[in-house]
């Protein structure tokens, strides 16, 4: 018997919506409840693709038999609709991305619909709708009273095409994933959300949280917390070198320094170095590579030495090179690393490339290898004054102690964990409700002033210099 599929369907889906079988009862307090969440689609010009239904199609699966083992099941569905690549369209077609909007999700709700998925179509969400946005801007309010949104200039990744900030994940060999134009390394104020402050809880709470244990390593990897020291150099003009390390017992092996192309130091010192060209060359060329190019290990080890500064080993006395490289990220630690070539890989290959000094400071192994005594507790102290003779596990809080008595550093736990980007670089997205005051400073939207509406333009093509095209709509920014 054939399935007349395009008669049958279309039937009982317009039964479905007409019925409503599929609608979660409110305050229904006689069934358990199941609340079932996909991720909303973002409804992009091409329509639904494989990758839509794959997911929709499994929790739709749990859904229905949920309902029929008697749940009051909430399965909603909705679209994630404000963003860049509605807007990218929006430009190239030439036509309004609201009205780019409505047509997309209403094609995405038919497509979907045909699919006969037991979304509550009551529940339907739409982003880009005043009504939902007010509470996302109301949360946005509670995250900056709370001390958890801020404003700050960081370098960022900015497409010169899109005339936007990419995610490392973005830049591919220094380019747009999306248009393939050159990217490089800019400073702009951008708002942050303070995802840090939670860092140990969510590394120590991943312990309760039944889920498998590769997927818990990667977030513990990924939020990188670590137990070390900030130890004080001090550079030859008197500027502190402030370094960040998990091995302090390792500082009499340290024979070079060197600084992230970003750091402040750098256009500081201008006057001071007298290789600055070739310093500004490099800082230049930096600017132009995701930070995943920049710390890829088994890339080739690149930096140029500063001439007219050097730094002094605060426990040796020594004076000793500064470099800058572009491994160095300014994001992370202090942005200023110290060179141990005995016993890391990739200062090893830095060390051999620019014919330093290799010191061994704890004995044991081939010290070209990567941390070759450094995996083991019980290395020997060695080349390393009132350590010598310790182990490992033992040198190492003895030189806290050391570097804390003497006012040259303290302990300090780090993380990889960064806050995170939440800037509106273009038009399409939901304005943040903050005014920026000259007497006051950044004062929040009052809640009852709440949806701050995205006002309705013809343009909305993007600006040259990075600045939101809010920006130049004055009648609209300029407020009290």
């Amino acid at each position: 018997m054939k399935y007349d599929f395009s008669s049958i369907e279309k039937k009982w889906q317009k039964r479905w919506m007409e019925e409503k079988p599929f609608a979660a009862v409110t305050g229904d307090t006689s069934r358990p409840k199941f609340y079932g969440l996909i991720e909303f689609p973002y409804p992009s010009g091409q329509g639904l693709h494989v990758g839509h239904p794959r997911p929709y199609t499994a929790m739709d699966i749990i859904c229905r038999k949920k309902r029929m083992q008697g749940y009051n099941v909430l399965f909603p569905i909705g679209f994630d609709a404000f963003g860049l690549p509605t807007e990218n369209y929006a430009i190239k077609m030439h036509i309004h991305p609201r009205k780019v909007t409505e047509d997309n999700i209403a094609n995405f709700r038919k497509q979907i619909q045909s699919l006969g998925y037991s979304f509550d179509w009551d529940r339907e969400v739409d982003t880009t709708d005043p009504s939902y946005y007010k509470w996302t801007q109301w949360i946005f309010l509670q995250m900056y009273k709370k001390g958890l949104a801020y404003k700050t200039t960081m370098p960022v990744n900015w497409c010169t095409s899109c005339k936007c900030v990419l995610a490392n994940e973005e830049v591919v060999e220094g380019v747009c994933e999306r248009c393939g134009s050159a990217v490089v390394r800019k400073e702009k104020s951008q708002w942050m959300l303070r995802i840090t402050k939670y860092a140990d809880r969510l590394i120590d709470d991943l312990d309760a949280v039944d889920f498998i244990e590769r997927v818990k390593i990667q977030q513990r990897n990924w939020i990188g917390r670590s137990e070390g020291t900030e130890v004080d150099f001090t550079a030859t003009n008197g500027d502190k070198l402030t370094v960040y390390t998990t091995r302090c017992d390792t500082l009499f092996g340290v024979t070079y320094m060197v600084l992230s192309p970003e750091h402040e130091y750098l256009k500081k010192w201008k006057d001071q170095i007298k290789n600055w060209d070739e310093v500004a060359a490099y800082m230049d060329a930096a600017a132009r590579k995701s930070d995943l190019e920049r710390t890829e290990l088994s890339k080739e080890k690149t930096g140029v030495r500063l001439d007219g500064i050097e730094a002094v080993n605060p426990v040796t006395g020594d004076k000793i090179p500064v470099f800058i490289s572009d491994y160095v990220l300014i994001t992370y630690g202090t942005g200023i690393v110290m060179g141990v070539p005995g016993h890391d890989q990739r200062d090893w290959e830095f060390a051999k490339k620019f014919g330093l000094p290799i010191v061994e400071v704890v004995k044991g192994g081939d010290i070209s290898k990567e941390a070759f005594a450094l995996k083991d507790d019980t290395g020997i102290m060695v080349n390393s004054g009132f350590l010598n003779g310790m182990t490992v596990k033992e040198a190492i809080p003895a030189m806290k102690k050391y570097v804390t008595e003497q006012g040259i550093g303290h302990p300090k736990t780090n993380y990889k964990l960064r806050d995170w980007v939440f800037s509106r670089q273009r038009y399409w997205g939901e304005p943040i409700p903050m005014v920026n005051c000259e007497k006051c400073g950044w004062v929040p939207l009052p809640e009852d002033q709440l949806p701050l509406l995205l006002p309705d333009v013809e343009n909305y093509e993007p600006t040259d210099n990075g600045e939101s095209p809010l920006a130049a709509m004055t009648d609209w920014v300029n407020t009290t």
